[in-house]
């Protein structure tokens, strides 16, 4: 065999080599890749697992969720790592500024998340240091879910709840975050939700002190069959809007009432912690969400109002006409957006609340 002959063989042999290299099924012989962990910190049931396995389907990774049951307990198991250990986090407005204070919030860009063009400007401007930060989820209110069989008298007003007549002794549930239970009180006694008057306070702990033979939890109820509410041991609770809907699936008894003295209208965000090592996955599980279809099905499995516009004119009729998610501009001009507190009121407030529960 001359030179030139071995020469042609071997080239022969390489470019059948790189044709079998690039061959359909020796592509599928490639071990896949395996799928990232993106942790995210929220509610319990409060995504869609259908949409998590769509997600995780689809940009292959497996999300890994972890529940705090309070915004206090959040923002503690936050302070305890500085931020870290997560990847998207679901923050209460109120909380936004102090995370991003804090270095914990990754800059959002709008590339990023481009379905965030979907989402009303309101919710953004609600508490304006998301802007660049976060992006909103849903947003509600809070006030009394009860049970209409066991009820004598169907509460109307947070005084129905803090004064309870003496059937409901151990039969009360209320929500032990210290903002959240101070604000039943000072609404209840006609004040701000934001009040920082140091009587308001003290005027507000007093009551909620005496309601203490009352109460059965501080701890929010369960959402599913084994809820309280559903077996009927607890008839009155301080509750979101969209958790009294998905209890109501249990239990068609149980209704939800926006006290006449309003409440806190409250806004949910998602924001990717500074610290994760998967923001490129993390943001595309925000933008994900944001996609109409899904913004849409996830609104309808939680009961609550998606700031998502596009997705808005996907929702039936009956969804975007029940009082109880879109409640009326009368018991929205009552209620409140939480606001800063000074670092004496919010100190006080805490410590009441400790009292309290404890």
């Amino acid at each position: 065999m001359n030179t030139r002959t071995a020469v042609a063989i071997l080239l022969s042999t390489l470019v059948l080599l790189l044709q079998l290299a690039h061959a359909p099924w020796a592509a599928a012989a490639a071990p896949p890749a395996s799928p990232r962990t993106l942790v995210l910190l929220n509610w319990s049931d409060y995504i869609d697992p259908a949409l998590v396995e769509k997600f995780e389907a689809r940009f292959n990774a497996k999300v890994s969720e972890v529940f705090f049951e309070s915004d206090d307990q959040r923002d503690d198991m936050m302070l305890e790592t500085d931020g870290a250990g997560y990847d998207v986090v679901l923050v209460n407005g109120s909380s936004v500024d102090d995370y991003r204070k804090r270095g914990w919030l990754a800059p959002l860009g709008r590339s990023t998340v481009e379905n965030i063009k979907y989402v009303d400007p309101q919710w953004v401007d609600a508490f304006p240091a998301s802007r660049g930060y976060a992006v909103p989820y849903f947003w509600g209110t809070m006030g009394i879910a009860y049970r209409t069989d066991l009820v004598e008298q169907p509460p109307t007003s947070w005084m129905d709840l803090l004064k309870p007549a003496e059937y409901l002794r151990h039969r009360v549930s209320m929500i032990g975050s210290a903002r959240d239970l101070f604000t039943s009180a000072l609404k209840g006694l006609g004040y701000s939700a934001n009040s920082d008057n140091p009587a308001d306070i003290d005027a507000a702990e007093h009551l909620l002190l005496a309601q203490k033979p009352y109460v059965r939890t501080y701890s929010y109820l369960a959402l599913n069959e084994t809820s309280a509410l559903v077996s009927g041991d607890v008839i009155a609770a301080m509750m979101y809007n969209g958790d009294a809907l998905m209890v109501h699936e249990y239990n068609d008894k149980i209704v939800y009432v926006l006290p006449k003295e309003g409440g806190n209208i409250w806004v949910d965000y998602l924001a990717v912690m500074e610290s994760s090592k998967n923001k490129d996955l993390a943001w595309a599980l925000i933008n994900f969400l944001n996609e109409p279809e899904n913004a849409a099905q996830l609104a309808q499995f939680v009961y609550y109002a998606t700031p998502n516009q596009a997705a808005e004119k996907l929702l039936p009729p009956e969804f975007l006409s029940n009082p109880v998610i879109y409640p009326g501009k009368q018991a929205l001009d009552k209620s409140e957006f939480y606001t800063a507190l000074p670092p004496r009121a919010l100190k006080q407030r805490n410590i009441a609340a400790t009292r309290v529960v404890q």
